[in-house]
């Protein structure tokens, strides 16, 4: 494999900055991660890092030195790391659960799959336009996308929108959390992913997100679409955080941190995701918890599908 990176996290307006964000990668298999802990709740912060040393964990077991079913471990390890944040917030006798959104990526054999949970979004862009992009778990997406379908019918209500913070699944709340896995993408020279939280996305609009990633090398855009977020900085202005990658950069072309793994030997594994809290220890991952999460998902929706 062959790719650019490019990550910064910035704190906001906020006392500490509860976002995390980083990247692992094997000769053959590449994660990208990036949690947003959720405000209101207690430690954000630990939510957001069990997530992520959860998941980079198992990544580095599992890959070896590629994952053999990509979906049915970004699933398993997204439960895993919402099992371990119930297990810390029992552990301290927490009055309430730390939350957490989460987006994923891997690449690998040319193709770039995710998974996401909350409202950290997954872009892809290729020949200097938007390909995809993740939906949000929110009821503001939610109502935009019923209004458009009543839309395409000929009849869109209108009415106030919710609050785009408002969301309905996310990491770490009493019920298991609502997966959603994208549909595998092979990858061309020069694709270019993005990871970010709603810190950034709310500021900065879709269109200078594409043109910047599209025209500048990864090293230049990823910081100015951090700054332009910040720009909007309040007392209660969002952490800010993008992770970003080229597949296949044009190495004269592009002046950031490049990656090559043909001449990493056989199991040599490589992360960025930051260590733990003094606090936090992740512990042996309980299977009978994950195969209890995936009923209860299967479950629920067994229950939607009866009701329509």
């Amino acid at each position: 494999m062959r790719f650019s990176v490019y990550q910064v996290s910035r704190r906001g307006g906020r006392s500490n900055n509860e976002d995390r964000v980083g990247y692992s990668y094997t000769p053959d298999s590449l994660l990208l991660g990036l949690a947003d802990g959720m405000g209101g709740h207690p430690r954000g912060d630990v939510a957001a890092q069990l997530a992520l040393q959860t998941i980079s964990g198992m990544f580095q077991r599992e890959a070896q030195p590629m994952l053999d079913d990509v979906r049915a471990f970004m699933r398993r390890a997204i439960l895993a790391a919402h099992e371990q944040i119930h297990r810390y917030a029992r552990e301290q006798r927490l009055d309430d659960f730390p939350r957490t959104t989460v987006v994923l990526c891997v690449l690998q054999k040319g193709l770039a799959q995710w998974a996401h949970v909350g409202d950290s979004r997954l872009y892809l862009l290729r020949e200097g336009a938007l390909l995809t992009r993740t939906l949000d778990h929110s009821h503001a997406e939610q109502r935009m996308l019923q209004n458009a379908a009543g839309g395409a019918r000929g009849g869109a209500q209108h009415g106030h929108a919710p609050n785009r913070n408002v969301l309905y699944t996310c990491l770490g709340s009493p019920q298991a959390p609502f997966i959603e896995i994208g549909v595998p993408q092979s990858l061309r020279p020069g694709d270019v992913l993005l990871l970010c939280s709603d810190g950034l996305w709310s500021q900065v609009d879709e269109s200078a997100i594409v043109r910047l990633l599209s025209e500048r090398a990864l090293s230049d855009a990823v910081p100015e679409l951090v700054e332009r977020a910040l720009r909007h900085r309040t007392s209660e202005s969002d952490n800010v955080t993008a992770l970003a990658v080229e597949w296949e950069a044009d190495a004269e072309r592009d002046s950031t941190q490049g990656v090559s793994t043909e001449n990493l030997a056989p199991g040599v594994f490589a992360s960025t995701f930051q260590a733990g809290l003094r606090d936090v220890a992740v512990d042996e991952l309980d299977d009978a918890a994950i195969e209890r999460s995936i009923a209860e998902i299967n479950e629920a929706i067994r229950r939607a599908a009866t009701k329509k």
